[in-house]
């Protein structure tokens, strides 16, 4: 069974991202404590008991990748599992994930669902990993660097399942945004449509056969926005005593 209440470590270095991931997940009834960087998570961990630490990657002193290594060599007993916050932006991030020995990763930004269903699995699966057997020690050459992986197989799994389940919402989230786009290119392609235009006061009538001035449709059908002014031509025509003292006060500016 799951235990009550679990404990869980956050290691970030944001005060207000930390202090808002601990009031969220409090509010799913977990019991947490913050730590603002990675010495003193270590700290920390010396004295208490964790069910789980979400440490993020981009910490100043020491990085969640280092901390990770060191939770996973120095606090075994029982296996404390590792959850690090990452924007996952190269491959070589699973790598050294694999490396570290983390068990999850979560993407930032991040939404609230997604992590706490990372929780629940990382809880559920807790006795299978601490049975896992004994670690995989093993090096892959990936771009040009040398890795050197040690870790249990149900890390391994758990660590691919999860980069794989990040690829896939961005992924999607890249697919509703092309979407949005599509709609809204659509839109803009209203106006290089034919449009009826009357010769003389230059309205144009719209597709229900309502009558428009041309910068209240263009407003309506565009995120365009008409400021007021006249041409020379029509400033000539209309007022033509302004128009020669603004032709004098060019002239004089150029002499």
């Amino acid at each position: 069974m799951q235990k009550q209440n679990p404990r869980i470590l956050i290691v970030e270095d944001s005060k207000t991202q930390a202090l808002q991931l601990k009031r969220d997940l409090n509010k799913e009834g977990y019991q947490t404590t913050v730590a603002y960087n990675a010495l003193e998570a270590l700290e920390l961990l010396k004295g208490q008991t964790f069910d789980i630490v979400i440490s993020d990657v981009i910490m100043p002193e020491m990085d969640g990748y280092e901390l990770c290594k060191i939770i996973k060599k120095e606090f075994q007993d029982p296996p404390l599992a590792v959850i690090l916050l990452t924007a996952l932006q190269e491959p070589e991030d699973i790598i050294k994930g694999l490396a570290s020995g983390a068990d999850n990763f979560i993407i930032k930004p991040y939404d609230l669902p997604t992590l706490i269903n990372r929780i629940e699995y990382i809880l559920a699966n807790q006795k299978i990993r601490e049975s896992n057997g004994p670690e995989l020690k093993f090096e892959v050459v990936f771009a040009g660097k040398r890795h050197t992986i040690t870790s249990q197989q149900m890390q391994i799994i758990d660590i691919l399942l999860s980069s794989y389940e990040t690829i896939l919402q961005k992924t999607r989230e890249l697919e509703r945004v092309n979407k949005e786009l599509k709609e809204a290119l659509n839109e803009i392609k209203q106006l290089h449509g034919m449009l009826p235009i009357c010769s003389h006061c230059h309205k144009i009538r719209d597709d229900e056969g309502y009558w428009h001035r041309v910068e209240e449709y263009i407003e309506e059908h565009a995120e365009v926005t008409f400021t007021h002014s006249l041409c020379p031509t029509c400033l000539v025509e209309l007022y033509p005593e302004y128009a020669d003292k603004v032709k004098k006060r060019q002239s004089d500016k150029e002499k």
